[in-house]
């Protein structure tokens, strides 16, 4: 279920609210484009802006239009614990098949914080759960490789989303235990697989999922040097496309040009400044996406 091509599936938006019928459509692609996972309302699917309401109704959506034919792993994280049960345990009875639990946020926890966060949420949820470690968009706080190994202790932790950026820190949470590593940055699927890492929870997968699968389904055949010219093709891709301004704004401005989505977000967001979308439209056009 952890392992290979999960997008981080954005979320569309049309005037203002949640855009079901292209939510479909995306759905749909990534069905036929192979993609071993949906990984909704996280970071990608702006899950901070999302009401509860809306937050609940979009992985229910996902569930139900998916039908098993791939696991859903639902972002249902917060910053309050007693809020990540609920919306976990939410996810749990309408049938996703597992949970992505971010860090917790702003509030920047103490490591047994961290620990006792998620403890709790695997305790009250019987749910595959995800830890999602981005010290990023964490105030600079994130897990270490030591609370990573004593909470795969608890049953349904099965899996980490590293995503510090650090081949050490994938070397190190490998070394001390053998829970799923799956990489959170695009860049680094290959890397993080030479240290033992399964696959990516990808922004990219989102415009180019067939590629992603044919460097994931390669690494977990342990084909690393068929895999390395994937990655050299998607390299440029990855760090270009999500240097340019905070994700989702530059997938969304993306997926935007090549007739996927509207090109909307909710505040603070902003849409990508238009001085970059000749750049942007350079960087797709290079990778052969427009045809």
């Amino acid at each position: 279920m952890f392992s290979g091509s999960m997008v981080a599936l954005v979320t569309p938006f049309h005037n203002g609210e949640v855009d079901y019928k292209t939510l479909d459509e995306l759905l749909d692609f990534h069905l036929q484009s192979g993609t071993d996972a949906i990984v909704p309302t996280g970071t990608t699917g702006e899950s901070p802006t999302l009401s509860h309401e809306e937050h609940k109704k979009v992985i229910e959506h996902i569930v139900r239009s998916v039908a098993g034919a791939v696991p859903v792993i639902a972002g249902t994280g917060s910053n309050s614990t007693a809020e990540a049960i609920e919306l976990t345990e939410f996810a749990r009875k309408i049938g996703a098949d597992g949970s992505l639990q971010v860090a917790p946020y702003y509030n920047k926890p103490m490591q047994a914080g961290f620990y006792e966060h998620f403890k709790a949420i695997a305790e009250e949820v019987n749910i595959p759960i995800v830890l999602y470690n981005i010290p990023g968009r964490c105030g600079g706080k994130g897990m270490t490789a030591e609370t990573i190994a004593r909470l795969f202790k608890i049953e349904n932790i099965v899996a980490v989303k590293e995503a510090t950026g650090s081949l050490d820190m994938a070397s190190e949470i490998a070394m001390r235990c053998d829970i799923t590593i799956v990489s959170g940055d695009d860049s680094l699927t290959l890397p993080i697989a030479s240290v033992g890492g399964k696959g990516v929870i990808s922004v990219v997968a989102n415009i180019v999922p067939a590629d992603v699968k044919a460097m994931t389904d390669l690494i977990l055949e342990g084909d690393m040097v068929s895999a390395r010219k994937w990655h050299r093709k998607l390299f440029a891709l990855s760090k270009s496309l999500l240097s340019m301004a905070t994700n989702p704004i530059p997938i969304k401005a993306a997926m935007a040009m090549l007739k996927m989505i509207r090109e909307e977000l909710r505040l603070p967001l902003t849409p990508l400044a238009e001085s970059k979308k000749d750049r942007l439209e350079e960087i797709l056009s290079d990778y052969g996406l427009f045809r």
